[in-house]
């Protein structure tokens, strides 16, 4: 068994969901759940088949978007996973609980913006998911100060009241 390292290729503010399922039928379901919680949604959606063909099966709204998530699954080529990069102006915190309740999601390793690594195990079968890197250690404890921004933020966003 080798471990590896993929770095998830992507623009710097834009925000994906990498996960793993269980059946091709994924890939229309996670759509239409997509498409269902926010209208109008731009995203791209690849999935890495296991078994049969084991093509990278994708769909989405967005043209570029689609490309972005075959190069990363391709890139990625671990049996079931999938990714999904969403347009400008939409965010996981939207979809994420959607996307958790399609029946064939069995986890979801990371829903970020950060710059990401994906740890893979390599084996003479194949790839699987360890876990990922997102984004950076800590640098210090939040100061009052911190938590005053934090809070703010949150209300400015219209999360909080």
């Amino acid at each position: 068994m080798q471990l590896i390292t993929v770095k998830i290729d992507k623009p710097e503010a834009c925000n994906f969901i990498l996960g793993q399922t269980h059946f091709i039928k994924s890939v229309e379901d996670i759509h239409e759940a997509l498409v269902g919680a926010v209208p109008g949604i731009k995203f791209g959606l690849a999935f890495c088949e296991a078994s049969g063909k084991c093509l990278v099966r994708w769909s989405g709204t967005d043209p570029a978007l689609i490309a972005l998530a075959q190069t990363n699954a391709k890139a990625i080529a671990a049996g079931h996973c999938f990714i999904v990069f969403l347009g400008e102006g939409y965010y996981p915190l939207n979809v994420l609980n959607t996307v958790k309740m399609v029946p064939e999601v069995c986890r979801i390793f990371c829903a970020t913006a950060n710059p990401t690594e994906v740890i893979l195990a390599e084996t003479d079968q194949g790839r699987a998911i360890l876990g990922v890197v997102d984004g950076f250690p800590p640098k210090n404890i939040e100061t009052e100060e911190d938590i005053k921004w934090r809070k703010d933020l949150l209300r400015q966003f219209g999360y909080k009241l």
